[in-house]
């Protein structure tokens, strides 16, 4: 996913007002993949919205000491986003692995079976146990099931996780806290 350009930087301009507009595009750019990132088959708006919860991450950790107290809470929570994003990824990277295992050790064992068979007119039931892949098979599935399942109770994490978001005002604190300017200590 590429990232939002930000537009009107101004490098003689105060450091502050600029952290100020990235942090504005980047939330901008992370709050785009709602409500679609909220239906567990966007696979891709999922991994983008990751992605998206990266950049405001880091240019919030970067840049916390140049705005109001909330932006180090908001860091922690884009992070805590970034995280479960994450592990959402990872299962939506791995099941379709565990599948084909499943089907690649699956058609070794159709063709051990039909090795079996030689030359009758039809296949025997009993040669089609005890492939190769005979005890692979449970694994396999044992751990797709998993694999399916753990995605599906992180996915309803994500959606509570981002409701309590909308619930604190994630987003106006956000804005609100990159615009104020913490007092610059006394020499």
């Amino acid at each position: 996913m590429k990232s939002r350009k930000v537009k009107g930087i101004d490098p003689d301009g105060p450091l502050g007002d600029q952290l100020e507009r990235i942090v504005r595009v980047r939330t901008d750019e992370l709050f785009a993949f709602m409500p679609r990132a909220g239906d567990p088959a966007e696979v891709a708006h999922l991994h983008d919205m990751r992605i998206a919860a990266k950049r405001l991450r880091y240019i919030l950790e970067i840049a916390e000491e140049s705005f109001g107290p909330y932006a180090a809470t908001a860091a922690k929570r884009v992070k805590d986003l970034q995280d479960l994003l994450g592990e959402i990824h990872d299962c939506d990277v791995t099941l379709p692995r565990i599948l084909a295992l499943a089907e690649r050790a699956r058609a070794e064992d159709v063709r051990a079976a039909l090795r079996r068979a030689g030359d009758a007119e039809d296949l025997e039931p009993k040669l089609a146990t005890g492939g190769p892949n005979a005890q692979a098979h449970r694994g396999l599935a044992t751990l797709a099931i998993y694999s399916q399942a753990r995605r599906e109770l992180l996915f309803e994490r994500f959606v509570a996780f981002w409701q309590g978001l909308e619930r604190e005002g994630f987003r106006a604190r956000l804005e609100y806290a990159a615009a104020e300017r913490p007092p610059v200590p006394s020499p």
